[in-house]
């Protein structure tokens, strides 16, 4: 078989539609395929095509190396990636069952998976790439943040979670001793920030290697402030919690029909490890690849991102005590956070 050439898709329009409207609708559609346990069957012929998406950050990464190279051709006639923009339409990608694999926050796979939408996580690869970028590098806890106006995108999501936790675990009310300034999307934060806007933004890789590259270019240099990356979040994370210095913030998870396919999700898993290992062997090459496909995104930002990203394929199976761990969290403040409980064992791995 000729390995498949791969298609890369066109980001979908931005989805309207609500959280609550979104999870209510794949009820109210009455989506049997999607909501009902995965079949048995295994499709032993390639599938005609796979679907992979993922946002402009690192763990969209090997996804697209998994299409650049050809990677699933013995499962896949086609590969594609498709990106996705912001964690509406996310979850309007999982519930539309528009992706077969998608890249997403870990909570919001628990969260869907316990609403009843047809998911299975199947590694955690990123484990950390969350900082507060400043004006000030002398802050080096949340407490030093008090009182003080910080960009926050994507509202009671990654990475907003993260800081409201770990706020909380230091003592702070983050409602009352901290201003949080919300914006729709990390690039909206980090235009406030070097635009002076804003003394700091809360940041994921590569938006804060993007940050600090800006401020030392034309012409953004000559009106933008000096950055420092002020506080590392798995740092604090460690530190507070006694854990080792790492989330399990994000990694992909198979839709739909996919689940019942193991030979296909296997292929998918030692491809995307595969593929992650290549991006960190070269930095370079990936940083090219990665800006050719997500707009605003630059090589040199995605190479200085990488080494600092924790960019690791852990399958879920192993991840789930982590997980486990951080899903406890995440409940102790608002149950609806993962869907009101635990996922059960269906949800790690193939």
């Amino acid at each position: 078989m000729q390995p498949a050439s791969p298609t890369f898709a066109p980001p979908l329009s931005t989805t309207t539609a609500t959280r609550r409207q979104l999870l209510q609708g794949a009820g109210a559609l009455g989506l049997a395929s999607l909501l009902a346990p995965a079949p048995t069957h295994v499709h032993a012929a390639p599938l005609p095509r796979l679907t992979l998406a993922g946002p402009p950050a690192i763990v969209s990464a090997p996804l697209i190396h998994m299409a650049e190279s050809g990677a699933l051709a013995a499962v896949a006639q086609q590969t594609i990636f498709q990106p996705w923009r912001d964690p509406d339409q996310l979850r309007a990608m999982a519930i539309g069952q528009k992706a077969d694999v998608l890249a997403m926050p870990s909570n919001v796979a628990a969260n869907l998976y316990n609403r009843g939408v047809g998911l299975r996580l199947l590694n955690i690869s990123t484990w950390g790439a969350l900082w507060i970028v400043s004006r000030d590098a002398q802050r080096t806890t949340l407490a030093d943040y008090r009182s003080e106006e910080i960009a926050v995108p994507f509202r009671g999501d990654m990475p907003d979670l993260l800081l409201q936790l770990l706020a909380t675990e230091q003592g702070l009310n983050p409602a009352r001793d901290l201003q949080l300034r919300y914006v729709p999307t990390p690039m909206e934060a980090m235009q406030l920030l070097i635009t002076r806007r804003v003394r700091h933004a809360l940041l994921t890789e590569p938006g804060v290697s993007l940050a600090l590259r800006k401020t030392q270019s034309f012409p953004i240099g000559l009106v933008a402030p000096e950055l420092h990356r002020s506080l590392d979040l798995q740092q604090e994370w460690g530190r507070l919690l006694h854990r080792p210095a790492r989330i399990p913030q994000a990694g992909i998870a198979a839709i739909g029909a996919l689940r019942s396919q193991p030979e296909v999700l296997a292929a998918v898993q030692q491809a995307y490890a595969q593929s992650a290992a290549w991006c960190l062997a070269h930095p370079q090459e990936c940083g090219t690849m990665l800006a050719r496909h997500i707009d605003l995104l630059t090589p040199e930002a995605v190479m200085d991102a990488l080494p600092r990203s924790q960019l690791q394929a852990v399958p879920a199976a192993q991840a789930r005590s982590e997980l486990e761990f951080f899903f406890a969290r995440l409940q102790a403040r608002s149950p609806g956070l993962i869907g009101g409980k635990l996922p059960e064992a269906g949800f790690y791995g193939a």
